[in-house]
């Protein structure tokens, strides 16, 4: 159902068993998949490309100019895939040409009220974007991360898969895999243990993962060694493998 006091323009797709509220706005260049809900008071700007069974909550701005003084209104995108939730007075900004033109939003996020995404970050699946949680430009969010409530990512860092950030943090370097972040700055307070036992992760596995978070946290080992020592666990393990590369690949350094 969309709403005879919703503003729709010409060259906007919606697709099939799409609910638009009254007074939201839809400009061109936006296509919104099936089964989508859009609350009243909405704006979503293009070009903006959402997928099948979001839901989008009054107030929320989706897709809009980003705030980098260097934009100049060059053609950029938001991509955001499916079943996710944005609460309200949510923000979410298009990319721009200084990196991939694009912000990308994978499946089955949460983000909760007056969270904000900045230009060009490209968060995975399964996340959770707690109460004002806000993360700067260009920066990268692994799948089935939780981010405090409060907290703030600097531009650029990268945020690991199964990482936890706590409430009111302030993240300057990158958070590895499975590690969980507190303070200001962010510091290492141990592994996510309880958060990978929700997911199913296998109890040897979680134990080896310790293992791996000693090596780098307990033991004073610079990084390259912490990395040689964590392969020496296990070759095969992609957990571990998940948690060296991001500690070899990083180019803010971690968190220590």
């Amino acid at each position: 159902m969309i709403h005879e006091q919703a503003i729709i323009e010409p060259g906007a797709v919606i697709g099939k068993n799409v609910t638009i509220g009254p007074w939201t706005y839809i400009s061109k260049n936006v296509v919104i998949g099936d089964d989508c809900v859009i609350s009243s008071h909405v704006v979503i700007n293009g070009p903006t490309r959402i997928g099948k069974g979001n839901r989008i909550f009054q107030f929320a701005s989706i897709g809009e100019d980003c705030q980098d003084l260097k934009y100049a209104g060059e053609h950029t995108e938001l991509v955001i895939g499916d079943n996710n939730t944005f609460r309200e007075s949510c923000t979410i900004h298009r990319g721009t040409i200084q990196d991939n033109s694009l912000t990308k939003i994978g499946n089955n996020n949460l983000f909760m009220a007056y969270t904000h995404v900045a230009h060009d970050c490209v968060v995975g699946n399964n996340c959770i974007l707690a109460n004002n949680a806000s993360i700067a430009g260009h920066v990268y969010v692994g799948d089935h991360v939780i981010l405090g409530g409060m907290s703030g990512v600097h531009q650029f860092c990268h945020i690991g898969a199964h990482s936890f950030v706590a409430a009111n943090a302030l993240v300057l370097k990158d958070v590895p895999p499975y590690v969980m972040a507190s303070g200001q700055p962010a510091k290492p307070f141990g592994l996510n243990s309880e958060g990978l036992k929700r997911r199913g992760f296998d109890k040897d596995v979680i134990l080896t993962i310790k293992r791996a978070y000693k090596a780098v946290y307990r033991k004073g080992l610079s990084a390259d060694d912490a990395i040689e020592e964590i392969q020496q666990l296990s070759d095969s393990m992609p957990e571990l493998t998940l948690f060296s590369d991001f500690i070899r690949d990083s180019s803010r350094g971690i968190i220590r």
